[in-house]
């Protein structure tokens, strides 16, 4: 029986301390201070699942071939091949942040990396108008080479063109039973990176990979809510929630009921590309019977778990 089990969702942007200075050391450094508080947890008795995202990493490997394809003629990388390989490459990294410093702690546990995928519809409405920017930003030249290629291409305020593709709604995590499994038998496990590597099912049921991106918030909140988790634990880059972000007015947020998270989410106080899937995934999760999710930074896990900092989201009316 697992006592406390939480699923940890870490952020791709959170795993860059600075964005100036990305090389794989400084990504290194950040790691390996996330798993010294997940490792904290897990001598304080928690079973720990971890997923993570990869939004900075898969422009990295976009460019890198871009740059290959224009000036040595190397094949193009699919979308769906990159998310995998950020899954390796960052869940490798966890896998060997974690092992080590859970030694330091004089705890010897098996963390494993699991590639997974997850399956959604093909008819999933996000596939008519796709909007999540993937890769660098193009010139014009480019763009239009991007679209001849397939791509879509928008315009970014002015800043140059992005690619962006679809990110449908996860439906189901495909390796859930060897995830269940590898949790009961007391693995620390890391799957759902970069929200999965998106795939469906066609009319004979093999499966495919289509070039789209997955939220990692929302699929991190349906892994918590089917392995029926005690805590969604969401890491990201700020110690707390915040309303009018970046304005004279902000304020900080220590807990949410509820139903105060949906009337902020749908009055619009959270940005769609940072805050808001953080929140709605937070919603999902305990509106499906999750006891709480909590939305922190790495270096704040420890003490947002004893209420000290962080901000919770709790079953609950107006509170």
């Amino acid at each position: 029986m697992i006592d406390k089990l939480v699923v940890i969702a870490i952020g791709g942007n959170s795993l860059i301390l600075d964005p100036g200075d990305p090389q794989i050391e400084r990504q290194w450094d950040a790691v390996r201070e996330t798993c010294r508080h997940i490792a904290d947890m897990i001598a304080d008795g928690w079973q720990v699942v971890v997923t993570h995202g990869n939004g900075p990493q898969v422009g990295y490997i976009m460019n890198r071939a871009e740059i290959a394809k224009r000036e040595a003629g190397v094949h193009d990388v699919p979308l769906d091949l990159v998310v995998a390989d950020t899954q390796g490459s960052i869940g490798y990294m966890l896998q060997q942040g974690l092992d080590n410093s859970l030694r330091r702690v004089g705890m010897n546990h098996t963390v494993t990396t699991l590639v997974t995928q997850m399956q959604v519809d093909p008819d999933d409405p996000a596939f008519d108008d796709p909007d999540k920017p993937v890769g660098g930003f193009l010139k014009q030249a480019e763009a239009e080479e991007a679209r001849r290629e397939g791509w879509t291409v928008v315009e970014d305020a002015g800043r140059g063109w992005r690619r962006v593709v679809a990110s449908p709604k996860p439906l189901v995590v495909n390796e859930i039973n060897a995830i269940q499994a590898l949790v009961l038998a007391g693995y620390i496990v890391i799957v759902c990176g970069g929200g999965g590597v998106p795939v469906v099912r066609n009319e004979y049921g093999s499966l495919r990979g289509v070039a789209a991106v997955i939220d990692k918030d929302r699929a991190s909140s349906l892994l918590a809510q089917t392995l029926r988790a005690d805590l969604l634990l969401i890491s990201t880059g700020v110690e707390k929630v915040c309303l009018d972000f970046n304005t004279p007015r902000e304020r900080s947020l220590d807990a949410l009921t509820l139903e105060q998270a949906r009337t902020f989410l749908d009055a619009g106080h959270f940005a769609r590309g940072s805050m808001y899937p953080k929140i709605e995934a937070a919603i999902d999760f305990v509106h499906s019977g999750g006891p709480r999710a909590i939305i922190t930074n790495p270096a704040n896990i420890t003490r947002a778990l004893r209420h000290e900092t962080g901000t919770r989201i709790i079953p609950g009316g107006a509170g």
